[in-house]
């Protein structure tokens, strides 16, 4: 680019060192925004035209310019020069070039100020619906994993320790609800962005009769910022967007270290599809599910991105600075990064299988029916406090013995609970355990069912 093209520097007596030049590019990774970097644009122009501010026949120039411009690129044609900065000065240059003055007059009542924070925002927008509609696909394929062991059992864990008994459709089901938040902040945070700032100029507003309104409909805003100050700086839903990214890595990254742990042969829960594992440089046995392990450490990456953005925040003046083209960075990483994980994260389990009669044989370790007997209990009219502390001691006993709940006799039971009834081992057992499962949302195979039901119906919809 020519000095006289680079226009907002010729207040400078002198041309950037090319240190400078390096260190102020975005141009290598801005890119992306070009089509909402156009399409902004366009509306712009269409609107300046509207006000008189530009005749039609500039506004078509522009308009036809800019789709050219955007052909090219697509078509990788487009010559990139990193001495324009960033995607926006990239556009502009060309299209001067292009069709000279009519493209001179695109930037009336505009800076890279309020144009960066547009583009930003419709990007933003599309790329969230992308991750909501990758979340579903997940959601999906956790369905159809639950739907075939709706009523195989598994053990649950609290504390990493044998808990209850729950229907491994459950299990599987209570991603489903982690990753629905997800979608669901996910579309809060895209409702709270979508405000055009547009118009606000560099942080002050324009002297000219601009209609903001006009540009915020074309581009499918549902209102303007109100502050051109805030509107130009403000990038709070970058730190939002990249905070659901984190909460869903974290979910994700919790859903990796279940099935790491249950794919080790001191579990053996599942078995998770060749394609999905990788072997030892030295050990020709092992089957690693390593794209699990890079799921864990990849959610540390989006929260590092997060703590940058919010540090980028955190220091910075009323108005723009320059801080804030870093944001892109942390906002593009973040949002590649959740898109590769829920990618893999459906793959995987789209391709694993539970070892069912493996987990159906370990049921009968931990006394997994002790709440259960409890309960028991309670319906005898016994307090809890006393059912607990009473089911304890039979634990205890059953460790000393080498007996499960369900092998202790009748009088043994009535010894340490005299209500107790010959009804007892209906509920013991964890097959029993799940069927005698009544309140909703529990983990039992009849709510796991109407759960499945509800899932398949709210996906139908979305």
């Amino acid at each position: 680019m020519t000095k006289k093209q680079r226009s907002w520097e010729r207040r400078l007596a002198a041309q950037p060192d090319a240190l400078t030049v390096d260190y102020v590019e975005s141009l290598s990774y801005d890119t992306r925004l070009y089509k909402y970097d156009i399409v902004g644009s366009i509306a712009h122009a269409g609107m300046l035209a509207e006000q008189k501010l530009i005749t039609r026949a500039e506004f078509k120039a522009i308009k036809s310019g800019l789709i050219e411009i955007s052909e090219e690129i697509e078509a990788g044609r487009f010559s990139f020069d990193k001495v324009c900065e960033d995607i926006h000065m990239a556009i502009e240059a060309a299209l001067i070039k292009k069709i000279g003055e009519p493209g001179e007059k695109l930037h009336t009542a505009r800076s890279r100020n309020d144009q960066v924070a547009t583009d930003v925002r419709l990007w933003l927008r599309d790329e969230i619906e992308a991750l909501q509609g990758k979340i579903g696909l997940l959601q999906e394929a956790l369905v159809v994993l639950a739907e075939r062991h709706a009523e195989d059992l598994m053990p649950a864990y609290t504390h990493l320790q044998r808990a209850q008994p729950i229907v491994i459709g459950a299990y599987v089901l209570s991603f489903a609800e982690q990753l629905e938040r997800d979608s669901r902040r996910l579309g809060n945070c895209r409702q709270l962005l979508n405000v055009s700032p547009l118009g606000s100029g560099a942080i002050a507003g324009s002297t000219l009769p601009i209609d903001r309104e006009n540009t915020a409909r074309q581009l499918g805003f549902a209102d303007v910022a109100y502050n051109s100050i805030d509107a130009v700086s403000d990038r709070d839903f970058c730190a939002e967007f990249i905070f659901d990214c984190s909460l869903l890595g974290a979910h994700l990254s919790r859903l990796a270290e279940d099935w790491i742990l249950f794919s080790s042969n001191e579990f053996d829960f599942i078995r998770i599809d060749d394609a999905f594992c990788t072997s030892s440089s030295m050990m020709p046995q092992k089957r690693n599910p390593d794209v699990l392990e890079l799921m864990r450490g990849k959610t540390g990456s989006l929260y590092g991105a997060l703590m940058a953005m919010l540090t980028i925040l955190k220091g910075q003046p009323s108005g723009y600075n320059r801080d804030l083209q870093e944001d892109k960075i942390h906002l593009f990483g973040a949002a590649d990064t959740t898109r590769a994980s829920l990618d893999m994260t459906r793959a995987v389990v789209s391709h694993t299988a539970f070892k069912t009669e493996h987990i159906a044989a370990g049921l009968r370790q931990g006394f997994l029916d002790a709440t259960a007997l409890a309960e028991y209990l309670v319906r005898k009219g016994v307090p809890f406090r006393k059912a607990h502390g009473v089911v304890g001691a039979l634990v205890t006993l059953c460790e000393k013995q080498g007996l499960e709940l369900s092998q202790l006799s009748l009088q043994t039971f009535k010894e340490h609970a005299p209500a107790v009834e010959s009804d007892v081992y209906e509920c013991l057992g964890a097959a029993n355990v799940v069927r005698h499962y009544v309140s909703h949302g529990a983990a039992g195979p009849q709510q796991t069912k109407r759960q499945i039901a509800y899932w398949k119906k709210h996906l139908a919809q979305r």
